[in-house]
Order: C-alpha cells, then sequence, then structure tokens
C-alpha cells in the first residue's frame, strides 16, 4: 500500500494514454475510478487534476442549451470535450458560426484545435474569445475552467444557459487534452413551446422576457 500510495502519480501518464484514446475505456470504468481518484485528489498529496479531467469527459453526451437573450433553444450532442473552455468554443462555433444566436464566431482556426484528429505539435498562437457566460439552471456561474461534467442534470439532459458575458476574456485556443478531440453537433432547434418549458426549469424564467 504503501509503494501505491508514492508511485500513483507514475500511472497517471499511462492511464491518460489509454482514457485520451478510447472512449469505450472511459465508458467501462470512469463511474468505478472517478470518485476514488477526486477522493485521492481532496488529500491534497498529489497532483491528479488530469486524471480526473480525463474520468470526467462526456462521451455521445445530449445537452439542452438556452440562449437567455433570444429565448431560444437547442439540444446539442457533445463528447470528448476536455474542459468548458474548448466547450465554450465549440458552442460559439455551432450556435453564432451557424446563424442561430447573434455573436462573434470564432476563427476557422480555434475550431481546428478543438476538433482536429491530429493533436497540434506545439503551443498554437490561436486565441479564442468568449462570446458567452455559462451559467447553471439555477443562475451559478460555470466556470470555464471547469468541465462539461459540472452542467446540472435536470429531466434526464444537462441543462446549460447562455448568458450576456460580464465582460470580455480570451484564452489560447489549445485544448486540454492534444489527442482527445472534441465534437458538438447541433441535433434540434427546440421550438418556442419547448424553450419556455425549459427556461421554466431555471431561474431565468421564460427566457427575453427576463433578459431586457
Amino acid at each position: 500500500m504503501a509503494l501505491a500510495w508514492c508511485s500513483v502519480e507514475e500511472w497517471q501518464p499511462p492511464a491518460l494514454a489509454v482514457l485520451c484514446r478510447s472512449a469505450d475505456v472511459r465508458r467501462r470504468h470512469a463511474s468505478k475510478l472517478l470518485p476514488a481518484c477526486r477522493d485521492l485528489a481532496a488529500l491534497e498529496r498529489h497532483d491528479l487534476k488530469c486524471l480526473a479531467y480525463a474520468l470526467a469527459v462526456l462521451d455521445d453526451e445530449p445537452l439542452v442549451v438556452l440562449h437567455r437573450s433570444t429565448g431560444s433553444g437547442f439540444e446539442v450532442r457533445i463528447g470528448g470535450i476536455g474542459d468548458n473552455f474548448q466547450l465554450h468554443t465549440l458552442l460559439a462555433h455551432v450556435l453564432v458560426g451557424g446563424g442561430h444566436v447573434p455573436g462573434s464566431a470564432p476563427s476557422p482556426e480555434s475550431v481546428r484545435l478543438a476538433t482536429d484528429p491530429e493533436p497540434a505539435r506545439e503551443r498554437a498562437e490561436a486565441v479564442a474569445t468568449g462570446v458567452f457566460e455559462l451559467l447553471a439552471p439555477d443562475g451559478e456561474r460555470i466556470w470555464n475552467e471547469g468541465l462539461p461534467d459540472d452542467i446540472p442534470v435536470v429531466e434526464g439532459y444537462r441543462l446549460l444557459v447562455l448568458a450576456e458575458p460580464l465582460y470580455q476574456r480570451s484564452w489560447n485556443a489549445d485544448r486540454f487534452f492534444p489527442y482527445l478531440p472534441g465534437t458538438a453537433e447541433l441535433t434540434r432547434v427546440l421550438s418556442d413551446d419547448e424553450a419556455r418549458t425549459w427556461f421554466a426549469r431555471t431561474s431565468t424564467g421564460n427566457g427575453t422576457s427576463q433578459a431586457s
């Protein structure tokens, strides 16, 4: 047990190599290993952030996204996203770049860095700029430094509210896991009635009427 305690960080790189290349491995083992990893990290004796992030990656995950200022809603399916910086970029690409909500779409290079199966060989110079404030249904901020796994589940779906940013922010567009490309696919635009129903489950009420 003492040897295991002293060598636990040495197991992190090979574990990451497998987890970042296999969604099947993540699905089969993450639910058992992630709580143990977080319990161990809470002791503050080992740096297991990367392992915890890899175990928390969501695959083929449905996400309901509400855009507060327009009152519109969307179903998006995400996978392989290492942190909310990457999620932010991909949601802006899908929703702003797709012409569904107003704003400045991310650059093609920042989208490529988030999604390209080939990892960047060195640190990129591309910068991504935030166009949303990511909020939980209760209005609490969901930090870019966090994970898609932080988004609460409501009625079987992770529910995310997009608000106007409180201030301008930008970040390096490299993804957290170089060998893990992210995906975000718009699967459906919600009807007005559906969007209102989902907004009613949030602290923002019915979207545009609460955002003015």
